[in-house]
């Protein structure tokens, strides 16, 4: 047992160093692009807003970082799976489909660190709020990157091309993090088409971070709500990752 815990580790720091470390070392130009996603929005809205929207538009910031971190995850997984072929070599090792995505989970993670690292300190210099606060917007954080890195692995295993998987990316981003209200409140999307707003999980997320850091008042009903939805669509997502993906041929 204890063998197979750290050779579970093993694999996952093999990911780490492979999807990251090399990545970041070699190319050091995939850091600034993991800056510019969150960063781009964040300056653009402090600007409009004349930092009105400040302390929304860093929590935004991170949302989009840990979307874009799962989504963008999907680019790489079906490199290694289409054009290295590494996944079949997977497939018939003792290593499962579970750690091979937690894997490259944290790998996506350590990319983020730059904007994450940033990010972070800007809370910390803004954002007024108390512990239950910042373990909330933590709770929120991570459930919208395990959402995004299910999504992301299940097209990853159905897809064929890694420039099918770009325009995955582009899809999945103006439908979870442009059409939902991340770095401003919901208040500020007209009533008439606020419900369009709703069909991105992201919109769920943002409202309880927004709310643990007293910039959105929600009632004790529509909190619940949200946490329901945002937990239900999680739970789901994982489920027909499990059930659905192709990580082997049938």
């Amino acid at each position: 047992m204890v063998f197979m815990k750290i050779n579970r580790l093993n694999q996952v720091y093999a990911s780490v160093l492979i999807d990251a470390v090399y990545q970041m070392k070699n190319y050091p130009i995939t850091l600034v692009s993991n800056v510019i996603a969150p960063f781009s929005v964040l300056i653009l809205i402090i600007l409009v807003s004349h930092g009105q929207l400040l302390s929304i538009s860093i929590e935004g910031a991170l949302i989009t970082a840990m979307i874009s971190s799962g989504v963008t995850l999907q680019i790489d997984l079906s490199h290694i799976k289409n054009d290295f072929k590494l996944q079949d070599m997977l497939i018939s090792s003792p290593t499962t489909a579970f750690t091979y995505t937690l894997g490259m989970a944290m790998a996506a993670l350590v990319n983020a660190l730059p904007a994450l690292t940033v990010l972070t300190i800007l809370s910390f210099l803004f954002i007024r709020t108390n512990v239950v606060g910042l373990l909330t917007v933590l709770t929120v954080l991570a459930l919208i990157f395990a959402f995004s890195v299910a999504l992301g692995f299940m097209l990853s295993t159905f897809s064929t091309d890694i420039q099918q998987n770009r325009a995955f990316v582009s899809i999945l981003t103006v439908i979870l993090a442009t059409i939902a209200p991340i770095y401003y409140p919901i208040t500020y999307i007209p009533a008439s088409i606020r419900d369009i707003a709703y069909l991105s999980p992201a919109t769920y997320a943002a409202e309880i971070a927004q709310n643990a850091i007293g910039d959105l008042k929600l009632s004790a009903s529509d909190l619940t709500i949200d946490w329901i939805v945002l937990i239900a669509i999680c739970g789901v997502l994982f489920i027909i990752a499990i059930k659905k993906s192709h990580w082997s041929d049938p």
